[in-house]
């Protein structure tokens, strides 16, 4: 599978990293929110047994947000196949078989914010900056996507203000994002997916597709929803393995993914 404004390289123990590639600061046109879709979608399309990935971008940014020439061409009549477009692309990236752990450095505006949020993991420089500049230039978006990894005043905050926080601020003012205090999230990120990918590839997927389900379930229905999987796991040879490994206190051994295991969700 050939992409123009991704990079795909399959790391060590199923880690997939993907880069956002069209400088000079990512900034997302059409044709990348389909990329990014198409690749999100069907992981093991591009590579087999991936079991986590790690989203990165070249260049000094993670991503600028969108391409700002194409704000200046939308009307009623296009607009809607337009967002419809960008909905696909984050909707990829959060409903993806495997955990994605986003590595941001530089500026993850707009497009770029709802990016990162839309990963299961956030890892950022101190020093990079996230921010909603939907206001200043005429649009909408990014607040509901912040708000999975930040508390609803700071959204407000960010969203009405349009001022950016770096990664250490956001922190402190209670954001989910670990700031890789060496300076390098790429590679704090990637050890991070290496402690994913060690699980057993079959259980995580399953463990992905419950997480997704049950993140907006109330108490009662998303436990209820989660016991029934670990009931079904029971039958599962990984599961004991897992077990066995723990009490004997050794690396597990786990069998390769099969999408014929009747945990796998249909």
């Amino acid at each position: 599978m050939r992409f123009t404004r991704l990079k795909t390289i399959r790391t060590e123990a199923g880690v997939l990293e993907v880069r956002l590639a069209n400088g000079p600061v990512n900034a997302v046109d059409q044709p990348m929110y389909a990329e990014i879709a198409t690749l999100f979608r069907d992981v093991d399309a591009v590579a087999a047994d991936i079991r986590a990935i790690v989203l990165c971008a070249d260049g000094k940014h993670f991503c600028g947000g969108n391409d700002l020439d194409e704000f200046a061409t939308m009307t009623s009549a296009n607009g809607g196949q337009r967002m419809w477009q960008v909905r696909e692309a984050f909707f990829a990236i959060s409903e993806c078989a495997v955990p994605v752990v986003a590595a941001v450095h530089g500026v993850a505006l707009g497009t770029g914010l709802a990016i990162a949020g839309s990963c299961d993991v956030i890892v950022a420089a101190p020093d990079a900056r996230f921010g909603l500049p939907e206001l200043t230039v005429g649009v909408m978006g990014g607040a509901r996507h912040l708000a999975r990894f930040a508390p609803q005043p700071v959204v407000r905050r960010m969203f009405f203000t349009g001022e950016q926080l770096t990664a250490s601020e956001l922190r402190a003012a209670g954001g989910a994002v670990i700031v890789a205090a060496d300076g390098s999230p790429l590679d704090h990120a990637h050890r991070i997916a290496l402690r994913i990918a060690a699980m057993s590839p079959t259980a995580v997927r399953v463990g992905k597709a419950v997480l997704d389900r049950i993140e907006w379930m109330d108490l009662r229905s998303g436990y209820e929803f989660e016991q029934a999987a670990t009931v079904r796991m029971a039958g599962f040879a990984d599961s004991k393995e897992a077990l066995a490994a723990f009490r004997e206190k050794r690396e597990p051994h786990y069998l390769p993914l099969s999408r014929s295991n009747p945990l796998y969700p249909a």
